[in-house]
């Protein structure tokens, strides 16, 4: 799965720390999914999709082969 989850952030100038503390969970968390170490749960991509205001189909989408 891929995402836009780092050029998001940079957009908006917003560490990892502030990310995680937004929509509640750790930084390591956030490093994870960014990095494709981690698939996020339903309710937290939405999340991340709402705090960024952007639809979650922007913000993550299948590779060849998901």
């Amino acid at each position: 799965m891929k995402n836009s989850i780092r050029v998001a952030r940079a957009e908006r100038r917003m560490t990892q720390q502030q990310l995680a503390d937004a929509v509640g969970v750790s930084r390591q968390t956030v490093n994870a999914i960014e990095s494709g170490r981690f698939i996020p749960s339903t309710v937290l991509a939405l999340k991340v999709a709402r705090l960024f205001e952007k639809p979650v189909e922007e913000m993550f989408s299948l590779e060849e082969g998901d």
